[in-house]
């Protein structure tokens, strides 16, 4: 009996020097990081890690070839624009200037994907990571009030031929695209400083292939229901505004082809706008069900699988559709090449 009651003295004080000594952490609010916690210096994109490395070749072989591809298109349209006097026109420069910002959106994310399905296990510094990301949104958004433009440009030459010149003038057209490039700027600013404002403690897997606002957003170890409320009216902003403007755009212009009388009339003003319909709704379309849909219903997994179509292969579809499917581009090319065989 006085062994038992020794015992049960030194485990009772056992537990309380281990209580004072060593307590388990206790659970914290979510909008207060953990004290112990080392702050985030580089994250590691998770990308196709979970693919095999067969799988991976794959996936590289096919995205470095429409990478390419999206490269050459995107040259080859800037240059014939630029050298070719009958393509210096509103509409072929909002093109130019798209071609450009889509190279430059591509550029900011393929090659990192790239070279993760090579090396899955490659870290990115914190200030790669807010690069990568504010390059991203600049010319992603840039893209989005762009093709509102060339909206606004086939509105005016369909519904109002006569002032066509005076209203879509250089300095016009300059404007717009100035316009466009400054709202992308302004909403990259604002995402990148709200998301990197929050500490990131422990996690550091980003699930995702780039670094993007909402996979960012679940490493934070603090309340992010601000960011998240910042995150949806930028969306707004930049697709549901837009896409409401390019919608108005085309009820108008629709209804005004219908009016033409000519057959011909219609079928050569349906091809004019049929171009930038077909690269709009699928621009915008994989967008909005990405950044709009509740964060409830929000799905990494189809998430990343929805951003390779509007990373990789929306790209592709501006050169491909403004080229193959546009008499005019298709002649600037031929006299073009005609010109240098002749000489």
């Amino acid at each position: 009996m006085h062994f038992l009651t020794e015992g049960l003295g030194l485990a009772y004080s056992v537990s309380r020097y281990a209580h004072h000594a060593c307590p388990w952490p206790r659970p914290r609010p979510p909008s207060v990081p953990m004290p112990n916690s080392t702050a985030v210096t580089e994250f590691l994109l998770e990308g196709f890690s979970s693919f095999g490395w067969q799988h991976r070749l794959v996936f590289f072989a096919v995205f470095l070839t429409l990478y390419l591809l999206t490269l050459c298109g995107n040259v080859i349209i800037v240059t014939i624009i630029h050298l070719d006097r009958h393509l210096h026109t509103p509409m072929y420069f909002f093109l130019s200037m798209l071609s450009l910002s889509e190279t430059c959106y591509t550029v900011a994310i393929i090659p990192r994907m790239l070279s993760g399905l090579l090396n899955p296990h490659q870290p990115i510094a914190v200030q790669g990571c807010a690069t990568q990301l504010f390059f991203y949104l600049t010319f992603g958004i840039n893209n989005c009030f762009l093709l509102t433009a060339m909206g606004y440009d086939r509105y005016v030459a369909i519904c109002n031929p006569l002032r066509y010149s005076v209203i879509m003038s250089k300095e016009t057209c300059v404007q717009l695209a100035y316009g466009s490039l400054g709202i992308g700027l302004s909403m990259a600013i604002i995402q990148v400083t709200s998301v990197f404002g929050l500490p990131f403690c422990d996690a550091f897997v980003i699930s995702h292939f780039f670094c993007d606002v909402r996979p960012l957003l679940k490493l934070a170890c603090m309340d992010t229901t601000v960011n998240e409320i910042i995150n949806f009216v930028v969306s707004v902003c930049v697709l549901v505004l837009p896409m409401g403007l390019v919608f108005i755009s085309y009820v108008l212009i629709i209804s005004t082809i219908l009016k033409i009388t000519s057959a011909e009339g219609r079928k050569k003003a349906f091809a004019t706008c049929a171009s930038h319909l077909t690269v709009v709704i699928i621009h915008y379309g994989c967008a909005s069900i990405i950044y709009l849909k509740p964060k409830s219903q929000s799905s990494l997994g189809q998430d990343r699988l929805l951003s390779v179509t509007y990373t990789v292969i929306t790209p592709l579809l501006n050169p491909v559709v403004y080229s193959l499917r546009n008499k005019e581009v298709k002649d600037a090319l031929h006299r073009a090449v005609g010109r240098n065989l002749s000489s």
